[in-house]
């Protein structure tokens, strides 16, 4: 050993305490590579769920690196070199190792305790909406709905969300205030319609879609009451008029089950195209351009045709 000492020495130019520190930490490094290699082969890939097994991968891979700059820190400064710095530090390197899977773990014991949402709850968080299909220690998985997929659908996605998402972004849930949400469907007609007929078929339409619903709606926002600050004056469907570029909008509002929300669209609006095709003084509306010919200019100032005469 000294004999390598002294080579190096002699190459380099470093003094005997470099060179040993030196070699010491590139043991140090190879050993915790090895040991870190071992971990991962042992244990983390052996974890089926694969969000997990990515979460430990990275909190090993962090904890690794701290333990060799704590262990590599203490081999060349001095200022580390008692035993409570040194846990000190450790505890430090690990809980910022630790992070994400410490938050999700507070976050499910924060999801068990205020209940924002359970499974088979219909939710959206940062972006990702879906029903809520499972729900473990470190994350919680969802069965993606919209995307690509129109009216609140599935997409047959599994979507696996850790928990700690609840702490920093906005969580919507479908379900937890009322088992029913406000549905608007918008329905455009010609200016030349008759707007206070067309308006009073569809105010029918919507009550029979909604008589069915009707006791359970008011239990529902009863039980919801109890335990948030709801109140609305009136629950019955609502046909809202307003005046758009191309015609009369009229939107119908009611209320629907969330999970049904495409199926009610469909049956309201087949109940619309054959309640209008009965009456020929209500069209539907679209996009139309509207051209006039200005001929004035060939007119005299009684509205009568000019006509140009000819030198014979």
């Amino acid at each position: 050993m000294e004999q390598i000492f002294s080579w190096i020495k002699q190459v380099l130019g470093f003094s005997p305490e470099v060179t040993q520190n030196l070699i010491t930490t590139l043991a140090t490094v190879t050993v915790l590579w090895i040991v870190h290699r071992i971990t991962l082969k042992t244990f983390i890939e052996r974890i089926s769920d694969a969000g997990v097994r990515y979460q430990w991968q990275k909190a090993s891979g962090y904890v690794f690196f701290l333990l060799g700059v704590l262990v590599i820190g203490r081999i060349w400064f001095e200022g580390v070199q008692t035993v409570a710095t040194f846990l000190g530090l450790l505890s430090a390197g690990l809980a910022i190792a630790l992070k994400d899977p410490i938050a999700n773990l507070f976050a499910w014991a924060f999801i068990l305790w205020r209940r924002p949402f359970e499974v088979g709850d219909r939710i959206e968080l940062d972006g990702s909406a879906g029903d809520v299909i499972d729900l473990r220690i470190f994350q919680f998985t969802l069965m993606e709905i919209r995307n690509w997929v129109d009216a609140d659908q599935s997409t047959g996605r599994i979507l696996h969300i850790p928990n700690g998402k609840v702490f920093t972004s906005t969580l919507a849930n479908f379900t937890k205030g009322s088992d029913y949400i406000w549905n608007e469907i918008p329905i455009l007609i010609t200016f030349e319609s008759d707007w206070e007929k067309a308006k009073q078929i569809l105010q029918e339409i919507a009550n029979q879609h909604a008589q069915s619903l009707q006791q359970n709606l008011e239990k529902s926002f009863a039980e919801a009451s109890k335990r948030f600050l709801i109140k609305y004056d009136k629950l019955t469907p609502i046909v809202y008029t307003s005046v758009k570029n191309s015609g009369v909008l009229l939107t119908i509002r009611y209320l629907c089950d969330p999970r049904q929300r495409r199926t009610s669209n469909q049956e309201v609006w087949e109940s619309v195209l054959r309640a209008f095709a009965q009456h020929a003084d209500i069209d539907l509306a679209y996009p139309t351009q509207r051209f006039y010919l200005d001929d004035t200019s060939k007119r005299d100032f009684n509205g009568h045709l000019q006509t140009s005469q000819g030198n014979g």
